[in-house]
């Protein structure tokens, strides 16, 4: 399983492969990225920035502030060639901890920069361990149904529905990487592409 601060270091080390960004800014992306079930808070961040920048894969660009709004000066951070390496590195990664619940949704989020064999295997991955997840809860649910509440059985409901529609939306997905890899000349769109 994906330590937590390493979660948190591939967010951060995604979004400054996009651009540099300053503290705030970079903590309001974040929690767009990490999801709305975990928000972070400055005394989560400005610890791993430190660490990153002690790393050598982030570098602090000191800025002048707009006169209108303080006198301190505003820090960008910015991706370096270190952490180039260390975001594709992490990128790579293909294993157990890229489908777990707490990592998959920051994967997933910078994906496009993902080998397409690599993508397929973290979605079949995830897909197989929320299959195994939702046998599990069904049969307890069968069991216990039973012996539970009406509110509590609704809970357990509720969550094999969850899981289910994931493992359909999974799916999908993998039948468009497989669409691209046997058609590269015409990219299927995903489920994604065809709401827009």
């Amino acid at each position: 399983m994906a330590r937590r601060g390493e979660t948190l270091e591939l967010a951060v080390l995604g979004l400054l492969h996009e651009s540099p960004m300053h503290g705030y800014e970079l903590r309001k992306q974040l929690n767009v990225v990490l999801g709305w079930s975990r928000v972070l808070s400055y005394g989560s961040l400005y610890p791993a920035l430190k660490k990153m920048l002690r790393a050598g894969w982030i570098a602090e660009v000191v800025g002048s502030a707009p006169m209108t709004t303080s006198r301190r000066q505003r820090i960008v951070y910015a991706l370096s060639q270190e952490g180039e390496e260390r975001f594709a590195g992490l990128m790579s990664e293909a294993g157990p901890s890229a489908w777990e619940d707490d990592n998959f949704g920051v994967r997933f989020a910078f994906f496009s920069r993902t080998d397409m064999e690599i993508r397929l295997r973290i979605l079949e991955g995830r897909r197989s361990r929320l299959e195994e997840r939702l046998e599990r809860v069904q049969s307890q649910l069968d069991r216990t149904q039973q012996q539970m509440d009406l509110y509590a059985t609704e809970l357990q409901r509720h969550g094999v529905e969850s899981v289910q529609r994931e493992v359909h939306w999974l799916s999908e997905l993998i039948s468009a990487e497989r669409g691209r890899e046997s058609a590269p000349d015409t990219q299927p769109k995903t489920a994604v592409e065809q709401q827009q």
